[in-house]
């Protein structure tokens, strides 16, 4: 592997992921609800994988597909569970990017009694639910852990399979700006351009360009953007209605926590989006000095030091202050 060694609890997991792969055929892959870049490029790319392999499978997801990721490989396949559900169940299970197993929301159901599942993931707060489990918290992207799981078992990456392992690291490192950026998330990088992967296209069409409904989410988003008193802390929300009422689509809510945080001296940066059930999912962003992940897991979510989420079955008005108030305590300990 380039620039990198494979200690042998490492080499063992990825080979225990590679058995559950080759013992096995017709395979359910599914990653987590309201899918990023990370996750669709981590389901294509199990998909490429299955399909050298000459495996039967199904790439699913609670809701639909990020349509600016239209451009890989596979995507056109994943199925949208909320409008079309298989009339079948499956055996052998494996979910990408799920920090935990209520992530993969209602396609459980579609799991057989008995199941075995491969769990792939890089969030620390995993709580391996999996028969297997290739977690690696060290990894800034699950596809960087397929990356290395497909060098592991000799399988030469092509165009479209680099594309998605690129795009997955590219989200997942904000444009290789975050500080999961390590010396081997680069490394990687320039192998998948070498395999011809267009980066600066990539980069521009998801990190540059946006849509008109974007950019109306972002301003109303921005009107409402509050502030602790000692500046601290920046949140903003997003209503049930405003997403039909600005032509937006989920996936334009990524990235819109990071304006929060992105302010000078603000060390949480945080968005809650109000769903049309009266949920409250959290988004938290942190310069730090806090570990979300942390406060998320004393909502029920999880994530990572820099980078969390949760979910709150209350009012907004009420989400808000609960957890405004934890990042608060948090900051004072």
């Amino acid at each position: 592997m380039i620039g990198y060694t494979v200690f042998k609890p490492v080499k063992e997991l990825l080979e225990q992921a590679i058995r559950f792969i080759h013992e096995g055929d017709d395979y359910l892959v599914v990653s987590h609800v309201q899918p990023d870049g990370d996750a669709i490029s981590s389901t294509v790319v199990i998909g490429w994988l299955l399909e050298k392999l000459g495996k039967k499978y199904t790439l699913i997801n609670e809701g639909a597909s990020p349509s600016r990721l239209h451009y890989l490989h596979l995507s056109d396949t994943i199925q949208n569970y909320s409008e079309s559900k298989p009339n079948r169940s499956y055996k052998r299970i494996i979910a990408v990017d799920c920090a935990d197993f209520r992530r993969m929301g209602d396609v459980e159901s579609c799991f057989e009694d008995g199941y075995e599942l491969l769990n792939i993931d890089h969030h620390p707060t995993n709580d391996l639910y999996g028969s297997v489990n290739l977690v690696f918290s060290y990894a800034a992207a699950t596809v960087e852990i397929l990356y290395e799981l497909i060098e592991q078992a000799g399988i030469a990456l092509d165009e479209p399979a680099a594309t998605a392992i690129y795009t997955g690291l590219l989200t997942d490192t904000g444009g290789f700006r975050y500080s999961n950026t390590t010396p081997r998330v680069m490394e990687i990088a320039s192998e998948l351009l070498k395999l011809g992967v267009n980066g600066h296209w990539v980069a521009d069409y998801l990190l540059e360009r946006m849509t008109m409904p974007q950019l109306k989410l972002l301003q109303l988003g921005l009107s409402r953007l509050t502030f602790s008193e000692d500046a601290k802390i920046g949140w903003l929300y997003i209503e049930a209605n405003d997403l039909s009422a600005t032509g937006a689509a989920p996936e334009d809510l990524e990235g819109l926590v990071n304006y929060a945080r992105n302010v000078d001296g603000v060390e949480v940066g945080i968005l809650f989006k109000e769903m049309k059930n009266g949920h409250v999912k959290v988004s938290l962003r942190s310069a730090g000095s806090a570990d979300v992940a942390v406060i998320a897991q004393s909502f029920g979510g999880g994530g990572h030091v820099r980078a969390a989420g949760c979910r709150l079955e209350e009012p907004l008005q009420q989400s808000m202050e609960k957890v405004v108030e934890a990042v608060r305590k948090a900051l004072n300990e």
